[in-house]
């Protein structure tokens, strides 16, 4: 208990902060400091927020290759991957613009005004995309709701900063595990739900709503939900230290001969006595900062492997086996989803916490990467088989793919929050989520286009087919492995 209360303590010494009784980042300090306990509420407000900034990212997905269909635009099947590429990388294109911005919105003006202002985004522009009826509109939609939508960034600065030090690792492994929820849950409710007026007749007509928008009901769902977070999030805590005019004075007054006095075996008998000088030193460039910004990189390099593979599998899934994909119907491919979002919810709660304390995120992330080239070589094979052994092996290998995923983005996440204070932890989040993104944006557009062309080219004497898909995905992925080692990835001493 003394030892996370020196912590917290000095952090606030480090910005220059005094204790002030209105102060929000006090508050929160003070309760860090008077319990061990879980914030079970406050993670509750982060795993809410997560799902609805991550279930209308993959939603689309199942449907995606029908609504392209519908659009018109594609002269013919085999180009619609292209179609579903662009409108795939819209959203992650409209956050890289915009990710740094929301850092550094919420480092100024708070971590809550921040998520609160991207769950209705999430409203109106999630909504409109459901009812889109062009492709430039559901192009449109998704390139606005990703602009507005800044939840994330900010949720992860907002974690470590609710969470004393011993509840940080949980903390994230809620953030990885809400998002990874949000992204198979959002599949399956798009699969189930999309065209209902094909699927539950006696239900909805074709000259419903529903029936004239098919793709309507499983994004006004997700938006219904936004709009149940934006209400219950309104009673969640800030977290950032807003102090006066008088505690900004004592902090200018500091010197940086004070600073260099006091030495470092005197730091925890003389803490008292610091506060009250509170020096404040001067910040570090984000950009010269070479642990965070190696993480941030292998961090862009495995989401570009999980964004193309979120946009791949479903489009490999449900086309045809003439073109070595599994036949299914978008509510299959749901139901895939589905099943793998149970396994990484188990596995993310009782099993991630003490493998991450048992091997260090580093080595997670290693031996994640070596299976994931195992389980992604098996596919093109699974694509031969049929009935319950098909259904059986699909389901597995998805299972574990998922997983894997979610504990190497949880460990990232761990690395790079913990490489900056807090007075700049929003914008280094925001700086790893506009780079993230234009990865991301990459990777739906290019897996669409690499899909694309597999399908045409299924007669080649090297990898034919889809084989060449899941190989470039594995060449990334092994890019990614090679990366978590040293001279690349280097980790600040505090970590």
């Amino acid at each position: 208990m003394m030892m996370n209360n020196n912590n917290n303590r000095r952090e606030q010494k480090e910005m220059g902060y005094l204790y002030e009784e209105n102060c929000p980042g006090c508050i929160v300090d003070n309760m860090k400091q008077s319990t061990s306990a879980i914030p079970f509420k406050h993670l509750f407000y982060v795993f809410i927020l997560t799902l609805a900034a991550a279930l209308p990212i993959s939603s689309m997905f199942p449907f995606l290759y029908f609504m392209i269909k519908d659009f018109g635009v594609a002269k013919k099947d085999e180009d619609i991957g292209y179609y579903a590429g662009v409108v795939g990388s819209a959203f992650m294109f409209g956050r890289f613009l915009t990710s740094i911005f929301w850092g550094m919105i919420a480092d100024r003006y708070g971590r809550k005004p921040a998520m609160i202002f991207s769950t209705i985004a999430v409203i109106i522009f999630n909504t409109l995309f459901g009812l889109s009826t062009k492709f430039w509109m559901a192009v449109s939609t998704r390139f606005l709701l990703g602009s507005l939508c800044g939840t994330l960034g900010p949720l992860r600065a907002y974690v470590l900063e609710i969470c004393n030090t011993k509840n940080q690792a949980l903390g994230m492994s809620i953030i990885s595990t809400a998002w990874g929820i949000g992204l198979l849950i959002g599949p399956a409710l798009g699969g189930f739900l999309a065209q209902p007026a094909e699927k539950f007749p006696k239900l909805f007509s074709k000259k419903s709503l529903f029936g004239r928008f098919p793709y309507f009901l499983p994004c006004l769902l997700i938006s219904i939900f936004a709009l149940g977070v934006t209400i219950v999030c309104r009673w969640m805590p800030e977290t950032l230290h807003f102090h006066t005019k008088k505690d900004e004075e004592n902090k200018k007054s500091c010197s940086l001969k004070d600073m260099s006095s006091n030495h470092e075996s005197d730091q925890n008998e003389n803490l008292d006595q610091d506060e009250e000088k509170c020096p404040t030193p001067p910040k570090q460039s984000l950009y010269k900062n070479w642990p965070l910004m190696s993480s941030i990189i292998l961090y862009c390099v495995f989401q570009l492997h999980d964004m193309a593979y979120s946009e791949i599998f479903p489009l490999w899934a449900v086309s045809p086996k003439k073109y070595g994909g599994l036949s299914y119907s978008s509510g299959q491919v749901g139901e895939v989803l589905a099943i793998s979002g149970v396994g990484m919810l188990l596995f993310q709660l009782f099993c991630y916490p003490p493998i991450e304390r048992t091997l260090g995120p580093i080595m997670v992330c290693r031996i994640g990467a070596v299976i994931t080239i195992a389980v992604l070589s098996s596919y093109p094979f699974i694509a031969k088989l049929s009935g319950a052994t098909l259904m059986v092996l699909i389901n597995l290998a998805s299972v574990i793919k998922i997983v894997i995923s979610v504990c190497i983005t949880t460990g990232l996440f761990l690395l790079q929050n913990k490489a900056v204070g807090q007075s700049q932890r929003g914008a280094a989040n925001g700086i790893s989520m506009a780079a993230m993104s234009l990865f991301k944006a990459a990777g739906p557009a290019g897996g669409g286009v690499i899909f694309s062309w597999a399908q045409n080219h299924q007669s080649g004497s090297f990898l034919p087919g889809d084989q060449i898909v899941f190989f470039i995905l594995n060449v990334i992925e092994f890019i990614a492995l090679i990366m978590t080692f040293v001279p690349f990835l280097a980790l600040d001493d505090a970590i």
